[in-house]
């Protein structure tokens, strides 16, 4: 590989032998954790006696370099699905996605995910930073939440968004329909998040002394339904794959509809929720390009406020 464009990268000096592949996420925020380790898997990170591991220790002021191959052309089929677009210019595009709708493709999806309508919607103009499934993308959320969801169309706005949810400078605010009624009006959960051990689907709150990543969720109880239910509203420091749906759990308070993590049917309940009762509903940033700052708001979806007309009449 001497004829590719090798990025040269000195670590921080306040790094102490930390393992190369979270340093090297420092590096490449707008990569996944997934794409960092497939360049140390395939060799695309060395120091200056060669490839080094991901395992490989560093501390401030080493230097590495490292080659990220082009990306390819992306070979999914764009599909005119229709898009409640939020906010839009020649940069971003914003979209309140649907509950039910799959964000990217994966095992098992058609040609219907978030991506595909995005392609037909952007006729092609997304970054290509996400690689060939995940053109445009940023962030994710889970098929059953709704809300808002930010794409970039190009590669220097994807940056500037990777770099701001990497240093956590984004608001983020969900809404839960959550079972039982919380006994305070407000809280903060800070519990490090990992992967279940058995089932490898799930997340769970790390043990003591575990390896988990940290995690900080705000909440706020907005409204009570007769002692069955609760509208609380959730904002998140951190992004951690399913983090609001394993910190309400882990105070008792599963998000309605949410089988993988503690909800189960209440025959109290005056009609039981057909998916995981969350939304997200606001997201607020500073625009990438031109630093304007960007609040978006998602309408709570149909069966939302359907459900919570019927709790309120308990």
């Amino acid at each position: 590989m001497s004829d590719v464009d090798w990025i040269r990268f000195t670590v921080p000096e306040h790094v102490l032998r930390e393992r190369a592949d979270k340093v090297l996420a420092l590096a490449l925020p707008q990569e996944s954790r997934a794409a960092v380790q497939r360049l140390f898997e395939s060799e695309q990170v060395r120091s200056s006696t060669g490839p080094i591991t991901k395992n490989h220790k560093l501390s401030g002021g080493d230097v590495v370099e490292y080659f990220v191959p082009p990306v390819r052309p992306t070979e999914l089929r764009p599909a005119a699905i229709p898009l409640d677009v939020l906010f839009e210019d020649d940069d971003l595009v914003v979209v309140n996605k649907p509950a039910g709708m799959v964000v990217h493709p994966g095992a098992g999806t058609q040609g219907d995910t978030l991506v595909h309508a995005l392609l037909a919607h952007c006729a092609g103009n997304l970054s290509g930073i996400g690689g060939v499934e995940r053109p445009g993308i940023v962030h994710r959320l889970d098929r059953e939440t709704s809300g808002v969801i930010v794409s970039a169309k190009n590669d220097r706005a994807h940056r500037g968004l990777a770099r701001a949810f990497a240093e956590r400078t984004l608001e983020k605010e969900y809404l839960a329909l959550v079972q039982g009624v919380p006994g305070l009006l407000a809280g903060t959960i800070k519990k490090p998040i990992t992967r279940h051990a058995v089932h490898r689907h799930r997340m769970t709150i790390a043990p003591t002394g575990g390896e988990g990543r940290d995690a900080h969720t705000d909440w706020s109880r907005e409204a009570a339904y007769a002692g069955v239910a609760a509208l609380v509203r959730c904002r998140i420091h951190t992004g951690r794959t399913h983090q609001i749906r394993v910190h309400l759990k882990s105070i008792g308070h599963p998000i309605l509809g949410d089988t993988t993590y503690g909800w189960r049917r209440d025959p109290r309940m005056p009609v039981q929720p057909e998916r995981v009762m969350l939304h997200a509903a606001r997201l607020a940033f500073d625009h990438p390009i031109d630093g304007r700052h960007l609040e978006i708001v998602a309408p709570i979806p149909a069966d939302f406020v359907a459900l919570i007309a019927r709790l309120e009449t308990l």
